[in-house]
C-alpha cells in the first residue's frame, strides 16, 4: 500500500461490556486489510473515555478545553474517513457513539464517512440518524453500508455462525470499501489544494 493512501478509522460505536461490536468490527477491519488503495487502523471507542458533552461552545467554534477529547479529536485529525461500526439502541446510535460525534468540528470536514450496523433492522436507523449528523459535520456519507439484520446477528451471536455463512454481507462490504476508496481519495485531494 502507498504511504499516500487515505487512512480509514473504522470505529467501533459501542462501549457495552459483552458487546457485539468487535465481531463486526475485526471482520470489516480484515476485509479492508486486504485491500492495497486505503489504509485501515480500528479504533475503540473504549480507548477514547468522553464524558458527556458540557462543553461552553460547540467545537465548530471553539476549541474543547477536555483533555481526553483534544486526543479524541487529534485521533480524528490524523485520519481521510472513517467507517462506523454501529449498533441501533432504541432506534438510534448509541449515546458514546453520539457523544464522540459532538466532540470534534474541524476533524470530520470534507471527508467520507461509511456504516456498518447489527441489530433489528441492520441498524438502518442508527445508520440513517448517523448519516445526518454527519451531513451536519460536512461529511460526505457514503451510499452503500452493510446491514447486519437480526437473523445474521443472532446467528453470529448465538448460534455459532460466522460472516462466511452470509456471503451477502461480504458483498455489501465491498460495495462500502469501493464508495470509501473513490470518496476518500477524492476528498482528500480535495483538502490538499484548498
Amino acid at each position: 500500500m502507498s504511504s499516500s493512501a487515505p487512512r480509514i478509522g473504522i470505529i467501533i460505536g459501542s462501549t457495552r461490556e459483552g458487546r457485539f461490536g468487535d465481531k463486526p468490527a475485526q471482520w470489516i477491519h480484515t476485509i479492508a486489510q486486504q485491500r492495497t488503495d486505503l489504509a485501515f487502523e480500528l479504533i475503540d471507542l473504549r480507548d477514547h473515555p468522553l464524558p458527556f458533552f458540557a462543553e461552553p461552545m460547540s467545537p465548530a467554534w471553539a476549541p474543547v478545553k477536555n483533555e481526553a477529547a483534544q486526543r479524541w479529536a487529534a485521533k480524528l485529525a490524523t485520519l481521510d474517513g472513517l467507517v462506523v461500526v454501529t449498533p441501533e439502541y432504541n432506534h438510534g446510535p448509541s449515546a458514546v457513539l453520539k457523544n464522540a460525534f459532538d466532540y470534534a468540528y474541524k476533524e470530520f470536514i470534507r471527508k467520507p464517512i461509511g456504516f456498518v450496523g447489527y441489530g433489528g433492522v441492520g441498524a438502518a436507523r442508527a445508520v440513517e440518524q448517523l448519516r445526518l449528523i454527519a451531513t451536519e459535520l460536512q461529511m460526505a456519507p457514503v451510499r452503500n453500508a452493510v446491514h447486519i439484520g437480526m437473523v445474521e446477528f443472532m446467528g453470529i451471536w448465538q448460534q455459532g455462525k460466522t460472516f462466511e455463512d452470509f456471503p451477502h454481507l461480504a458483498q455489501a462490504a465491498t460495495g462500502l470499501l469501493d464508495d470509501m476508496a473513490w470518496w476518500a481519495r477524492a476528498l482528500k485531494t480535495a483538502r490538499e489544494v484548498a
